[in-house]
């Protein structure tokens, strides 16, 4: 079934939501909430009413099978965000007010990451998580890094394009430099660190030869299984890993800030309950993660 008109409403939207420097990710998931709802109602979304679009919205946040609450965010954000575009108030169009998650992030201790490092079997899913932890990467940050970014005399990893189209600049560590050379002799990747099965753009046209996010996720999550590890692990549990063992490194909160690439320090300050801080240059925390074990297993396997 389609939607009259909604064809040229998603153009639009596609249009000002790349003026804005949304990603490509934030537009397949506003669009494809607001086309359920298109569907559901056999209209556009900017052609309801307040009661339907509460009718609608109840329905998603207690009856729809949703797995998780951000369905039901993404519902609203998508819908604010058209509105927005659109000339709409959210307020006359019945949108719900949002409360930002109050929850800590989950973090693992030093000997929960050492034994995550040492427990993929293949040397690629080593230095994924090594550069995922030692950088604090996120999940589409480590699918993005090529070659040309490291910069093994300065010890430094360009980020380039980053959430919010930001760049920025993150240590090396020694540790995982060696690694990283000695995957490179080993897989030989020409542009891309991390390469997959090559995958044809959502538009036609050229192919994408990264490594996949769900093989990301699965490198991370099937490591964590083999470790033993209890806690509650995804991809983005690393970042968190990294920003909360600087502080309790030394590393001060707007050093912490520049390095995860975060736009609001009111973002970075939620690591202060689960770590001090204090001034000091910054570092990679593999590298204080390698002095902290013990000599005998400070030399990580590369099968």
């Amino acid at each position: 079934m389609k939607v009259t008109g909604f064809l040229e409403l998603s153009q639009k939207f596609e249009k000002k939501l790349s003026i804005l420097g949304r990603s490509r990710s934030t537009y397949f998931n506003y669009i494809r909430h607001l086309a359920k709802l298109a569907l559901y109602f056999n209209c556009l979304p900017t052609e309801l009413d307040e009661d339907q679009l509460t009718d609608y919205l109840n329905l998603v946040k207690h009856e729809h099978n949703t797995p998780s609450e951000s369905y039901f965010k993404y519902t609203v954000y998508g819908h604010r965000m058209l509105f927005k575009i659109e000339g709409i108030k959210p307020i006359d169009a019945g949108l719900p007010s949002i409360k930002a998650s109050k929850k800590l992030p989950s973090v693992l201790s030093k000997e929960e990451m050492w034994r995550l490092l040492q427990a993929p079997d293949l040397l690629k899913h080593k230095i994924l998580i090594g550069l995922l932890y030692g950088c604090g990467l996120r999940c589409f940050e480590s699918r993005n890094v090529r070659l040309r970014d490291l910069d093994f005399d300065r010890k430094m990893l360009h980020v380039q394009q980053g959430k919010g189209k930001k760049d920025r600049y993150v240590p090396l560590s020694e540790h995982l430099i060696r690694g990283i050379k000695a995957y490179i002799s080993a897989e030989n990747p020409s542009d891309w660190l991390f390469n997959g099965q090559p995958v044809e753009n959502r538009k036609g046209g050229d192919f994408d030869s990264r490594y996949s996010q769900k093989g990301v996720q699965w490198a991370v999550s099937s490591a964590a299984k083999k470790a033993g590890i209890l806690k509650h692990i995804n991809v983005h549990t690393l970042r968190h890993t990294y920003a909360t063992h600087l502080l309790e490194d030394g590393t001060d909160i707007m050093t912490l800030k520049s390095l995860l690439g975060h736009e609001r320090i009111e973002t970075t300050m939620i690591y202060l309950h689960v770590a001090q801080s204090g001034r000091i240059k910054p570092f990679s925390p593999l590298d204080t993660l390698f002095a902290a074990c013990s000599p005998a297993r400070c030399t990580p396997s590369t099968r």
